[in-house]
């Protein structure tokens, strides 16, 4: 025996108690839905900030720079940046190259989307050289992601028409706020050559290395001169090799096996020292490189295809540690 329990919905005595109740139920969970979307959205926002802040945030070191002055002329500059809510707190400590004059100022400032906006307002210690003067500074800096570093302008609020650039990259320390400073200049004169070299900040550099991938150079049959198509791939291999002073470069060349082993020998010799040759002229010191040859001996292909021949006419590459 069967039984029908369901009830025309039309006819149910409670129905007046059934459908309120039923809105009800969904209403608050809509609620509760919502409440935890916005909570996340709200986390997601402060985590975002939190990271863009970090772009700032920390211990950087490099150079001011006046209109129109060399690098290697700039006031050495240490920083330290504390932002919180957007809100910029900090120190800036000037040191002119190789002496003992520096002076130590606090900064103040706010974050505006990607750009930093900082004034310096009290110089709390100094050292001058006789008649003269630390100026106070006002400018922004924007962090380049690319490149790591954070490049600023400034203009002077207590001398003149006084303008320029400041330029950091970011260094672990803590900043000295006495009379002796905490550090050489030992590092100055490397990032003057590397930033003027188009090498980008230690941090950038170690990330490079890191996701460096190696790729082999290809020759035309019977030649040994380097095609247009790779030389972005060895120009990206020279600024690695720059950017970390304990590498050097292997460099092997390879023929297809058409030819006499010995014809295949002197040809894979003249590829590896067309690649030497175009790193030499692009910057790279002889003591960074290294190269073999191996002739047609180390395929890595068939020889049996055009295409097997092509992969064989090559030159190979691998970083080595000093």
């Amino acid at each position: 025996m069967a039984f029908n329990l369901r009830l025309p919905l039309k006819n149910h005595p409670n129905l007046h108690f059934i459908i309120p109740k039923v809105e009800l139920f969904w209403t608050f969970y809509v609620l509760i839905f919502m409440r935890l979307l916005l909570l996340l959205i709200s986390c997601f926002l402060s985590i975002s900030v939190i990271a863009s802040d970090g772009d700032f945030q920390g211990s950087w070191q490099g150079v001011i720079l006046r209109a129109g002055q060399p690098m290697e002329k700039g006031v050495i500059v240490y920083v330290d940046f504390q932002v919180t809510d957007g809100v910029l707190s900090g120190y800036m400590r000037e040191e002119n190259y190789n002496t003992e004059y520096y002076a130590l100022k606090q900064i103040k400032g706010k974050r505006v989307g990607d750009i930093l906006n900082f004034e310096q307002t009290v110089i709390e210690d100094d050292n001058s050289a006789f008649r003269s003067k630390w100026c106070m500074f006002k400018g922004e800096f924007e962090y380049d992601a690319v490149k790591g570093y954070l490049n600023g302008t400034f203009s002077s609020t207590d001398c003149g028409r006084m303008s320029g650039r400041i330029i950091l990259y970011k260094q672990d320390f803590e900043i000295s706020k006495e009379a002796q400073s905490h550090a050489t200049h030992s590092w100055f004169k490397g990032f003057v050559n590397d930033y003027n070299d188009g090498l980008s900040a230690p941090s950038i550099r170690k990330k490079e290395r890191e996701n460096f991938v190696f790729e082999p150079i290809f020759f035309d049959f019977d030649k040994s001169e380097i095609r247009d198509e790779h030389k972005d791939f060895l120009d990206r291999m020279i600024q690695i090799v720059k950017g970390h002073s304990d590498l050097r470069v292997q460099v092997t060349g390879h023929t297809d096996a058409e030819g006499t082993n010995g014809y295949n020998d002197i040809l894979s010799k003249k590829r590896a020292e067309a690649i030497i040759k175009y790193f030499v002229d692009n910057g790279l010191s002889e003591d960074r490189l290294k190269f073999d040859f191996k002739g047609e001996n180390n395929p890595a292909a068939t020889n049996d295809t055009a295409e097997g021949r092509q992969k064989n006419r090559r030159v190979d590459f691998e970083f080595i540690l000093h």
